[in-house]
Formats: C-alpha cells, sequence, structure tokens
C-alpha cells in the first residue's frame, strides 16, 4: 500500500488501523484499490458490473475479522460503490469498515456507499462504521451510507454506527428484515456542528416469530447544525422492538426526532422513546468546583454522553 501521512492519519480514525491489518481487507482510497487480502474462510472478490466488491464468509468461521475502510483526500472527487456480504451459517465475525475525507480543496468531495448483508442461519456479526471529516478546503466533505440487512433465523447483527467530527453533509439510510428469533442492536453516535446537516433513517421489519430490535441513537447538534431521526418498526409477529432517541442541543442547533411504530400482530410489543434538551447546569457547576472551565465541563459532559 503506497499511502501518504494524510490517508494513514485517515484510516487509524476511522478503523483504528496502524499499519497493515490482520485477517481479510480491502482498502480503498480515492476511489482506487490500495491494498486486499483474503483468507481461507473469507473472500473477497471484485465487482464487474458496479464498483464494490463481494465478501463471502464460509460457514462456521469464528474469530476472524474483515477491514473494508475507505479514505479520500482528493477534492471534488465523487463515487458510489456497493459492497455485499455473504455470512454463512454459524459464522461469527467482525465486520469493520468507515470513510475518512479530507478536503483542502474548493469543490465537494463526496462517497457514498451501500452495504448489504446477508446473514444465514444462526450467523453472527457485529459490524463497525464509523465516519470523518477533516480539511481546510471550501469543498464539502459528504458521506451517505445506505444499510441493508437480511436476517435469516437465530442470527444476530450488532451495529455501531459512529460520526463525530468534520462530515458537513449525510443522509443515513438503514433498512433491516428479521426472521424468527433473530436479533438487531444498533447503537449510534453522531455530533454536528457548524452548518452541518445529518438525516438519519431506520426501517426495521420483524417478520419472525422472537425476533427483536433494539435501536438507541444519541446525538449532539452544536452551532447552526440540524439533525433528524427517524425511525420506524413494524412487527408482523410475536415480537419485540424498542427504539430510542436521546440528544443533547446546544446554541442555535436543531434536532427533529420522528418515531413510527407499526403493529400487524397482537403479540408484537414495540416502544418508543425520545428525549432532546440542553445540559443540565447543575452538571457543569459540579464539574467546575473540581477545577475545570465551563468549556472544559461542557466537552467532559459530552464527551461522557456519546461513549
Amino acid at each position: 500500500m503506497q499511502l501518504d501521512e494524510i490517508q494513514l492519519r485517515l484510516l487509524r480514525e476511522v478503523a483504528d488501523l496502524h499499519g497493515v491489518p490482520e485477517g481479510a481487507y480491502n482498502i480503498r482510497s480515492n476511489s482506487q484499490a490500495a491494498g486486499r487480502q483474503s483468507t481461507a474462510n473469507i473472500e473477497i472478490v471484485s465487482k464487474t458490473e458496479v464498483s464494490g466488491i463481494d465478501i463471502h464468509i464460509k460457514p462456521g468461521t469464528k474469530n476472524e475479522s474483515v477491514h473494508i475502510p475507505v479514505v479520500m483526500t482528493q477534492s471534488g472527487l465523487s463515487e458510489l460503490v456497493y459492497n455485499d456480504f455473504y455470512i454463512g451459517e454459524d459464522a461469527d465475525v467482525v465486520i469493520v469498515a468507515g470513510c475518512g475525507i479530507d478536503n483542502c480543496g474548493p469543490k465537494d468531495s463526496e462517497h457514498d456507499g451501500i452495504h448489504r448483508f446477508y446473514l444465514e442461519k444462526n450467523a453472527k456479526v457485529k459490524y463497525v462504521e464509523k465516519h470523518y471529516g477533516s480539511g481546510t478546503g471550501a469543498g464539502k466533505r459528504i458521506l451517505n451510507p445506505g444499510t441493508e440487512v437480511y436476517m435469516a433465523e437465530g442470527s444476530t447483527m450488532e451495529m455501531e454506527m459512529v460520526q463525530i467530527k468534520g462530515v458537513d453533509d449525510t443522509d443515513r439510510k438503514t433498512t433491516a428484515e428479521l426472521g424468527a428469533n433473530a436479533k438487531l442492536v444498533v447503537r449510534e453516535r453522531l455530533m454536528t456542528h457548524g452548518e452541518q446537516r445529518a438525516l438519519s433513517t431506520y426501517d426495521v421489519v420483524l417478520n419472525g416469530e422472537g425476533s427483536s430490535a433494539d435501536i438507541v441513537s444519541r446525538s449532539v447538534a452544536r452551532d447552526q447544525s440540524f439533525q433528524r431521526f427517524e425511525a420506524k418498526i413494524t412487527g408482523n409477529a410475536a415480537c419485540y422492538g424498542h427504539t430510542e432517541c436521546d440528544s443533547i442541543i446546544m446554541e442555535n442547533g436543531k434536532i427533529l426526532a420522528v418515531p413510527a411504530l407499526e403493529a400487524n400482530n397482537v403479540d408484537a410489543s414495540l416502544v418508543h422513546e425520545a428525549a432532546i434538551g440542553k445540559i443540565a447546569g447543575e452538571q457543569i457547576i459540579k464539574l467546575m468546583t473540581l477545577g475545570l472551565t465551563e468549556q472544559e465541563a461542557e466537552e467532559q459532559i459530552i464527551n461522557g454522553f456519546l461513549k
């Protein structure tokens, strides 16, 4: 891999990579392949009709990981990538994605990624997706991730979706369909500042008996930024669904929470919770009595809230 220091820094931010990762990986830089490795149990192949890759994970694969980060440092670059994951029966793997954009030029840079996951019976996946932006240019850093999840009986998907800094515009869309006894857990962490805009949409359908979904978003909107969190859970069987939006609003930020629950079965149990508010003054005062400035106190509270 021939990557410069900025690209290596972006890899550290979005994938916690400090060198060539162990296991399977595919690293993409400025719309070009920067490195790839398959293993005996995980095969990565390029698509032929569109830009992107297919990742095939053999049944029974355990304690292995796949890293597929993207970094962009070229101002004005725009791309759309399709990545499909086929996770075999009884596999248990970690998949680390994410995109970092450093834009120091006048033109917008944009990465749109469509990730589709097909989990076979009793498969288990932990999926980590981090987005990060930096650079001093006037051009925007735009990230629009689309995630589709199809879960067979007894499968489990744990998703960690993180965007903390530097992304000017994002439209995040996630859909999922769950079979019997399948389990989906989502933890979203998001912070916007300046004039940034972040739209986050979840549409989860619980088709199988005993299926469950737990979607929790924690966010902070600062300055003049805008956020919209929209979550819909549909229960078509005896199932359990929970969605929660917990947000801090600061300065002139704006946050819109749009819950939607649809029960089509008498044994579907669906719950939504939402809370939007400012940092309590007593919290800041308590930390200031310990020697912190007001700004330091705010940062400590935000960091703890987004962990």
